[in-house]
């Protein structure tokens, strides 16, 4: 620390000036090679005309860290996510700081009176709770910011990590339809959010490119859950004219879809074909395995972190918005139908 005309010259005032985050100023201070070079000179320079007096690198105890953040963790693909930040952190040196705000404006105060007490090089969300007053203090911090989004968010200022929801979706109900299916069920996501509005668009427009009607009666609603998986297959079941297939927005809501049919004497897929979204681990292992469309969640992880950090080091992102590739996983699951 430093002083300048009586005034103490902090790593935060740099920062400020330099427009840069704090954790950025530091990695100068401490020599560490992940800058970007006209960074370094910015940071270099306002350091030496503002007189900081620099202390030993081996005096620094806070570690770097990342801040993932979510709505809630009680769903799997929560799990899947953290691995893939872990595994970059791991690698950089950097740990990460895992909390859920759930769904609650006070407990996003909460989090962020907590981030500032510690040395964070940047934050992701997997949450839809990125309001304009908090994405304003996050720029007055001069934090990076990137958005995974398999729960689908308005990108606003942020870069985003995404799937192609769309093209998963048409091609695991293009696939129902080459086994045979004409009466496809769907169970939708939240209705807010754009990766459920993706997969319902997928599902129609697989319809449409097969001259199939969109029949209203099939489609529920659901929160990729469980419990929306188990009541929206009942209902379907229930139809006086049932479907022969049932698509899920989510591999959770798939599961429920099997209990349903279970409870009703029925079989997967001899008597109802079952696809679901997300390949969790899990999934292969039901009976029968499940057919899915793999959200690379991890990979997800993986390059929100790097992103995160290629950020706080200030270098740019080439593209906005990032969508990686889903995949159909066939297993056993559907089936041509019997009648």
């Amino acid at each position: 620390m430093g002083t300048e005309n009586g005034r103490n010259v902090t790593i935060a005032m740099i920062a400020r000036l330099a427009g840069v985050s704090v954790p950025t100023v530091s990695r100068v201070i401490n020599g560490r090679s992940d800058v970007a070079p006209d960074t370094r000179e910015r940071v270099e320079a306002l350091l030496n005309r503002h007189g900081y007096r620099r202390r030993s690198p081996a005096r620094r105890t806070d570690a770097a860290l990342i801040d993932l953040v979510f709505n809630d963790l009680d769903s799997p693909w929560a799990v899947e996510i953290i691995r893939g930040v872990e595994d970059v952190g791991q690698t950089s040196g950097v740990g990460t700081v895992v909390s859920a705000i759930h769904w609650r404006i006070s407990s996003a105060k909460q989090w962020l009176d907590n981030m500032r007490t510690r040395s964070t090089e940047g934050i992701i969300f997997v949450t839809s709770m990125v309001n304009p007053p908090l994405q304003a203090e996050l720029r007055r911090l001069h934090l990076p910011v990137v958005i995974i989004d398999p729960a689908g968010v308005d990108p606003q200022e942020s870069p985003t990590i995404g799937a192609t929801n769309w093209a998963g979706s048409l091609s695991a109900n293009q696939y129902l339809i080459s086994l045979g299916h004409r009466r496809i069920g769907f169970i939708a996501g939240p209705p807010h959010l754009m990766c459920s509005r993706a997969r319902m668009d997928g599902y129609r427009a697989a319809l449409g490119a097969a001259g199939i009607p969109v029949d209203d009666a099939l489609i529920r609603p659901g929160n990729f859950y469980h419990e929306a998986g188990f009541t929206a297959g009942t209902q379907l079941l229930a139809l006086p004219d049932p479907p022969t297939a049932i698509c899920a927005s989510s591999d959770q809501m798939a599961l429920g879809v099997y209990e349903a049919v279970r409870k009703r004497g029925l079989r997967v897929p001899d008597d109802v074909s079952v696809v679901g979204f997300d390949d969790l681990p899990e999934v292969r292992w039901c009976s029968p395995p499940l057919t899915t469309v793999r959200q690379p969640l991890a990979e997800m992880g993986m390059l929100a972190a790097r992103t995160v950090l290629r950020l706080a080091g200030g270098e740019r992102t080439e593209s906005p918005r990032v969508e990686l590739a889903t995949e159909l996983i066939v297993r056993d699951s559907a089936a041509p139908p019997r009648w």
